[in-house]
């Protein structure tokens, strides 16, 4: 099953512009695409290995940053 994620990532932090690209760049592979915005990125991708890799890199992120993620997840907005 193929997803679309909307997701914003916010660190809670000072220089909040590493996290975020450290965030974008764990997502990218070539099975997902991700289309980034000004306040928030689109994934897409197979479900399984969309989730696998929020999940990764997520947990690195919130072990690192105090963080907070607003995200929307749909099998029926699909962007291609």
């Amino acid at each position: 099953m193929i997803i679309t994620i909307e997701i914003s990532y916010y660190p809670l932090s000072d220089n909040i512009t590493e996290p975020i690209n450290s965030f974008i760049d764990k997502l990218k592979s070539d099975d997902i695409k991700v289309e980034i915005g000004i306040m928030s990125s689109v994934i897409t991708g197979e479900y399984d290995k969309v989730m696998k890799s929020l999940n990764d890199s997520m947990k690195i992120l919130m072990d690192k940053y105090p963080s907070v993620f607003n995200i929307k997840i749909s099998n029926s907005c699909l962007i291609k």
